[in-house]
């Protein structure tokens, strides 16, 4: 059971002067302030806007470890929230508190819950984003995994390889958006076909400035080079858009060793017997392992 300041109490009976704020603070460091209540308030010098439509859609608490959470819904607006940041991932993980505050008094307030921000679900003008709770964090696996391929990320403290080197990163511009998802780009070197597949490209130019986006293929052909994305881009890119290349690795023994020089670092297990090895016939055992009996 928790304890209410009491000023706070005093304000629970008959009609009473409460709203709901939340606090969101974005990966990028901003921190945006919405607020139920038909006039926006001001807490620890952040404005919590009312024109937001933002409001509490659900809720639920859990004993012991087990993850709570809720959601919050509103409207996408220029005041806040857009489409464009959401979907350019400024809000994945973003911090959320959520405050329950007497209008009257903004001073005086309670805390109810701090999480992230998890999935966000997004129709016309209109999302539901879900709120996971402090123990959401117990889930988040860690130690090492297990597994033949390598459980690094490309230039991390464990793989040791330097992504900024010439050979694994390059600049380069758009030529032209025959689809969403798909460019066709100019870089500053040529690179052989397939090298970026799974890298990193982050724009320093245009609409998408500042954002980065998953590398689904790299290809060569005869009309120039091509580069896929997992996502389309958010807002509108332009032939020109100025972007920044990190070389992908899908992880295996051998990339490791062919395309990075680093098989040292390598953080999997690559001679780990695969699904297969149950299946296959002992060594030495020779031929006529066809099903058919060993007897005739």
């Amino acid at each position: 059971m928790r304890d209410l300041p009491a000023d706070l109490a005093d304000r629970l009976g008959g009609a009473t002067t409460l709203c709901h704020c939340w606090a969101l603070t974005r990966r990028d460091g901003a921190v945006l302030g919405f607020t139920d209540h038909d006039r926006d308030l001001t807490l620890a010098g952040v404005v919590y806007a009312a024109r937001s439509g933002l409001e509490a859609a659900e809720a639920s608490a859990e004993l012991g470890f087990a993850v709570g959470g809720g959601e919050v819904a509103g409207a996408l607006s220029a005041l806040g929230l857009t489409d464009a940041d959401i979907a350019g991932g400024l809000y994945d993980g973003a911090g959320v508190e959520t405050w329950l505050v007497d209008w009257t008094a903004p001073e005086t307030r309670l805390l109810l819950d701090a999480g992230t921000l998890g999935e966000v679900r997004r129709a016309g003008g209109a999302f539901v984003a879900e709120v996971r709770g402090l123990m959401d964090r117990l889930d988040v696996p860690s130690g090492r995994t297990y597994r033949a391929t390598c459980a690094a990320e490309l230039g991390d403290g464990r793989c040791r390889v330097d992504r900024d080197a010439a050979a694994f990163r390059t600049t380069g511009r758009v030529e032209a958006v025959p689809e969403p998802e798909t460019l066709r780009v100019a870089l500053a070197a040529p690179f052989p076909d397939a090298w970026f597949t799974a890298g990193r490209l982050v724009w320093t130019g245009g609409a998408q400035a500042g954002h980065a986006a998953d590398i689904r293929a790299h290809g060569v052909d005869a009309a120039g080079i091509r580069l896929a994305l997992w996502q389309a881009p958010a807002r509108p890119v332009q032939a020109g858009d100025a972007f920044t290349l990190t070389a992908g690795c899908d992880k295996r023994f051998s990339t490791c060793g062919t395309k990075f020089s680093n098989t040292l670092n390598f953080q999997g297990f690559p001679h780990m017997p695969g699904n297969d090895f149950v299946v296959r016939h002992a060594p030495g055992s020779g031929p006529g392992l066809d099903g058919g009996s060993l007897f005739r």
